[in-house]
């Protein structure tokens, strides 16, 4: 943690207790030094922050075998005006639990959250294809409902953390179809820009002022004209009319690096609005050595015309 990253004396983040929102909170020792406010669903996450109950809100936002966590994506483009502050990325490792009497034979029913049980479809096909699958609004919810019901036919997926908070047996672990499974989330507030730490993301919205041949491509060549790397680039539906689409945009880069600003400039003179969803140090480093020498010859560039204008009028 630098200390140019936001600290929070109150964090909202997805109950209840046993998330896997809440172990990568506490993989960040300010956050889980803050007060916490353990809220219901991840609008309401943010609505927390919008609304200037906490400072600061945690909520997943993708993940690498699902892809968007499009409720808080949506949310944060189209309803609230929030800046991301961080990233923290986690493994992801999703358990099947029960009671110690339950055995697989009894299941008949599989409680998770959407996105969790999305991620173990093959397991469940191939050891549950008669559960029914049931939706909670967390993987520590289930858990939780579980635990309170006690119905030795059912059983949940969810974190270790779970396990251990709500007294529940491990029936399966490691039940992900994928074991290089991440997700990431992010922390936002309703303001402020972390300062540039060298290994740093940049997320933004472009909405296209036309839906014309050639539009994106022109977007994606001011990034490709100063070597600026995407690491997301994502279509998501304006809410506005059918094959009406923005572009949620991840580059590597800073608001503050001088090609950045120079391409968002670029952007918003020619192409379209920009939303800015934040500048903020990333937890995937791989980009640097490249950013860096497209930024010394962007410098180098700049200094000699410069140069030749200083001559203007001379003669």
């Amino acid at each position: 943690m630098t200390a140019s990253v936001r600290s929070a004396s109150q964090v909202a983040y997805l109950g209840p207790p046993g998330t896997f929102t809440e172990e990568a909170l506490l993989t960040q020792p300010d956050l889980a030094e803050a007060d916490h406010l353990l809220c219901r669903s991840i609008p309401e996450v943010l609505c927390a922050v919008a609304d200037g109950r906490t400072a600061l809100g945690f909520t997943a936002i993708e993940n690498s075998i699902e892809g968007t966590v499009n409720v808080a994506l949506d949310a944060l483009i189209f309803e609230h005006d929030l800046l991301i502050q961080r990233e923290v990325v986690i493994d992801v490792r999703l358990h099947l639990l029960g009671f110690s009497d339950t055995s697989m034979d009894k299941i008949r029913r599989v409680i998770s959250f959407p996105v969790a049980t999305a991620q173990c479809r093959r397991y469940l096909a191939e050891n549950l294809p008669h559960a029914e699958e049931i939706a909670a609004n967390s993987t520590a919810a289930a858990a939780r409902d579980l635990a309170v019901s006690k119905d030795k036919t059912a059983a949940a997926i969810g974190t270790a953390l779970s396990q251990e908070i709500y007294s529940l047996d491990m029936i399966a672990a490691d039940i992900e179809d994928h074991p290089e499974n991440q997700t990431r989330f992010v922390a936002v507030g309703r303001s402020g820009v972390p300062a540039p730490t060298g290994c740093d993301k940049t997320s933004i919205v472009v909405f296209q002022r036309a839906d014309r041949s050639g539009s994106l491509m022109g977007i994606l060549a001011e990034f490709a004209a100063r070597s600026i790397n995407l690491t997301k680039l994502e279509s998501r539906p304006t809410k506005k009319a059918l094959g009406d689409y923005c572009f949620l945009i991840d580059l590597e880069g800073h608001v503050a690096d001088a090609l950045v600003a120079d391409c968002l400039t670029s952007i918003v003179a020619k192409h379209g609005e920009v939303k800015f969803l934040g500048s903020y140090p990333t937890s995937i480093r791989g980009g640097e050595e490249q950013s860096t020498t497209a930024t010394t010859a962007w410098t180098e560039a700049r200094s000699w015309i410069q140069d030749l204008r200083r001559q203007v009028g001379n003669s």
